[in-house]
């Protein structure tokens, strides 16, 4: 699951970068709608917000059904998960190359790209220059849809807000 998300959150940063509109973006600030419906048709909804700078800081806040902060700092994933009062942290085992994914990148229509990474189809919607809509099917079969709305780009975001400092009573648990 966290691999998915990572690999999403690069995805869809390298193809905002990938449209020439928006090559100037260097932060990407939004709240997200995210949707994972099942081969049975039966789907489970996400809300919360995502914040990323320079493609080597994430965050993302899924503030509903469940409270829960993934953050990317270069290959480290840390997840904190303030419910059961724990923090995973771990390394990616795989280079995430941004500029094969830039480059691969593909116009489909005014408004509709396309990414291929590890044999996964992406398509991203832009609209008025900004993203709106990332959509893919997951190693599971599972359809995933993330809508983007209030986006922000290149209002700066301090360093120190990707950075998270367990707080004593917690489960560490690495990877």
């Amino acid at each position: 699951m966290v691999y998915k998300l990572l690999l999403f959150v690069i995805i869809t940063f390298s193809n905002l970068l990938a449209v020439d509109e928006l090559k100037e973006i260097k932060t990407f600030q939004a709240d997200f709608a995210q949707t994972v419906t099942n081969e049975s048709s039966k789907a489970i909804s996400y809300e919360g917000k995502v914040f990323i700078k320079n493609n080597d800081r994430v965050l993302w806040k899924y503030l509903s059904p469940i409270e829960k902060n993934v953050f990317l700092l270069n290959d480290i994933v840390v997840i904190d998960e303030p419910e059961l009062e724990q923090v995973i942290y771990t390394r990616l085992k795989e280079q995430l190359n941004i500029l094969s994914i830039l480059q691969d990148s593909k116009k489909l229509s005014e408004n509709k790209y396309e990414s291929f990474f590890y044999n996964r189809k992406y398509e991203i919607l832009i609209d008025e220059n900004k993203i709106k809509q990332v959509s893919y099917k997951d190693e599971l079969d599972n359809y995933i849809v993330i809508k983007f709305t209030n986006v922000v780009q290149n209002q700066e975001i301090p360093q120190d807000f990707f950075r998270f400092i367990p707080p004593s009573h917690y489960d560490i648990i690495k990877k």
